[in-house]
């Protein structure tokens, strides 16, 4: 790429949109901590809550639903309070630097297993009031240090492919932190085979700790970027629309609509999937647990491969022929996992290496429109709004993955699951709970990627559109 180190004058000349590559590496570390608490959440904890913990599916299921709906309803609050932040900091940093370390701590809390009463019935309900009280902290604090994060995307530069340069470069260390987070896990569930609660307990300790100090390097290593562009664009310190009039304009922006049915579309098939694989592994496959980790590898490691050859393609062809290509892949993926059957474990590996390549342009393409939404925002407008866009598209992916999370834990649940135990730690399923785990990784992730399609179809910001946006802004910047 053209930003290379050897660009080592971009920082300081803020005019230059191309960022340097410590700039970029800071920015994209951001991400690495929160992208370890989010895999290990959505890969192990409905698992751990159902057959470590001991909840019931359904009690399970309302828990995290409960956890995310909160979690969606304070990133509207987080972000228009970060737009409004007034510090010798700036107005992002102070709650990342603040928030880290809580972050860290509710993070491991998830994954102790208190007792509460040998009445099973009061222990379970001492069970879900506990993981939902800790859900709610954590996720509290994920929003406080990750949603200031993803608003620094529009702060650090204005250039509408120096953007997807950037978001390549946070999702390379998204990838990479849940890759990291896998072999973790991976390593530890082959070291330690049959304690299970031992198990949890020492993966969120380690991941705990290693998901904080990352967001300390991205606020020393851009900070002075991001203080020399909102010196550049002063209009960015201030906020004076009322916040129901900043809601009813943001979701008068006809671009930002289709970006948010474009994420929702895409968050709900890579959640969704990613939710239902350890069942798919153990109970339709019958294979060992260290698989799920292998499986989710598979597709993160590519997807992290792609990220910047899908970025170099985007270059070229614009972001929306990037998003048909990976979608279209992916969908045959999701339709091939319906129609595997135990025994072939290379077909599955197979697809979900695939699979890698559409959840990599999941990651890649709604990210790098939304920045290019809040220009066409600020010249409607005359204010920079990170925070309120970010916040709702952050909402859209919480309340994808509560959802989510808790309609296949209910399914599941109301199916007859039957929990493993250390006499037979994969038991037999019905047929029911089996239908219920291939429809949940094939057909409705496949129908939800359809319906992104559709909407980055329409999607009407292009490249030439953004260019004008950008050359009006500067224009109304020199008068």
């Amino acid at each position: 790429m053209s930003d290379s180190a050897s660009d080592g004058s971009s920082q300081q000349t803020p005019e230059s949109e191309k960022l340097d590559l410590s700039t970029k590496l800071a920015f994209g570390a951001g991400d690495l901590g929160t992208a370890i608490t989010a895999m290990i959440g959505i890969s192990y904890l409905s698992p751990f809550l159902t057959d470590v913990a001991g909840l019931n599916p359904n009690l399970a299921g309302q828990t995290q639903l409960v956890g995310k709906v909160w979690d969606a309803v304070n990133d509207p609050m987080v972000g228009v309070l970060s737009d409004r932040t007034q510090s010798q900091q700036g107005r992002r940093y102070p709650w990342m630097i603040w928030g880290a370390i809580p972050f860290g701590i509710f993070f491991f809390l998830q994954w102790i297993v208190p007792h509460f009463s040998n009445n099973d019935q009061t222990n379970q309900w001492g069970l879900f009031w506990y993981y939902t009280a800790i859900s709610i902290l954590f996720n509290t604090f994920y929003t406080i240090v990750n949603l200031p994060y993803t608003a620094l995307t529009a702060e650090l530069t204005q250039d509408y492919d120096e953007r997807t340069s950037l978001n390549s470069f946070r999702f390379t260390f998204s990838i990479g932190g849940s890759i990291l987070a896998l072999v973790i896990a991976l390593v530890i569930f082959l070291v330690i085979p049959s304690n299970h609660s031992q198990q949890y307990l020492l993966l969120g300790a380690i991941c705990a700790i290693i998901s904080v100090f990352p967001v300390y390097w991205c606020v020393w290593g851009t900070k002075k970027r991001a203080q020399a562009v909102a010196t550049l664009h002063p209009q960015t310190e201030q906020i004076s629309i009322p916040l129901l009039q900043q809601l009813k304009i943001a979701f008068t922006n006809r671009p930002f609509l289709f970006v948010v049915g474009i994420y929702l579309c895409s968050w709900l098939a890579v959640q969704l999937t990613a939710g239902i694989i350890p069942y798919f592994v153990t109970s339709w496959m019958r294979l060992p647990q260290w698989h799920i980790s292998l499986v989710l590898l598979a597709v993160q490691g590519t997807a992290m491969s792609m990220l910047f050859v899908w970025s170099a393609i985007s270059r070229r062809y614009g972001k929306q022929a990037v998003y048909f290509m990976g979608m279209s892949v992916w969908m045959i993926a999701q339709s091939g996992l319906f129609f595997v059957q135990p025994g072939q474990v290379v077909l599955m590996y197979v697809l979900a290496v695939l699979a890698g390549f559409g959840v990599s342009t999941a990651y890649l393409v709604p990210w790098s429109m939304l920045p290019d939404v809040i220009e066409l925002d600020e010249l409607n407008t005359g204010q920079r709004r990170e925070g309120i866009f970010y916040s709702f598209i952050v909402f859209v992916q919480k309340i994808c993955l509560g959802i989510a999370v808790n309609v296949v834990l209910q399914q599941l649940g109301s199916a007859g699951y039957i929990k493993p135990t250390n006499e037979i730690p994969i038991p037999i399923q019905p047929d029911s709970v089996l239908q219920v785990i291939r429809f949940s990784i094939g057909p409705i992730p496949a129908i939800a990627l359809i319906c992104g399609l559709v909407l980055t179809y329409f999607y009407p910001l292009t490249r030439e559109m953004h260019a004008q946006i950008v050359l009006k802004l500067k224009e109304r910047q020199n008068n």
